[in-house]
């Protein structure tokens, strides 16, 4: 069974309890419970990781990468926009990335419209809520099915 890692970056343990415009009222743990029961019915084990402290991020990239993590579904929050170290750290990886947003970030602040992760993602989900995530899976399971057929 392929496995998809969902990476949570800073500040979405607050999903929730933060800004219920942008981000809605779903909270991590129910975002994490949905992509699961997503993942089962795509044929996929998805573990959810999160954490507010970069260095913490990049160690769990790097054992995704001993893992053989065949995906990875990835929300970094405000990292996306300045992290050098984790975009470092994804570069590592052989697995595909798809990056995802709660909310629309090219209709934000100027500063959300730079992806340190654009030229190594397989692509970028933004402004659906937690469907963006759930897209973003759907996203990553589509890329591991056109590895295993060789596209």
């Amino acid at each position: 069974m392929a496995k998809i890692l969902t990476l949570h970056g800073v500040n979405l343990n607050m999903f929730g309890k933060r800004d219920p415009k942008q981000y809605g009222t779903a909270t991590l743990a129910q975002i994490d419970e949905q992509m699961a029961a997503l993942g089962k019915e795509l044929g996929v084990d998805v573990e959810g990781y999160q954490t507010n402290i970069e260095g913490e991020m990049c160690s769990r990239i790097h054992r995704a990468f001993e893992e053989n993590v065949d995906a990875i579904v990835i929300n970094a929050g405000a990292w996306t926009h300045y992290s050098y170290a984790i975009r470092d750290a994804l570069a590592i990886l052989k697995a595909p990335i798809i990056e995802v947003h709660m909310s629309h970030v090219h209709a934000r602040e100027e500063f959300r419209h730079k992806s340190m992760f654009a030229e190594i993602a397989r692509g970028q989900i933004s402004g659906f809520g937690v469907d963006s995530y759930l897209l973003g899976l759907r996203a990553a399971v589509a890329a591991i099915n056109a590895i295993d057929a060789g596209k």
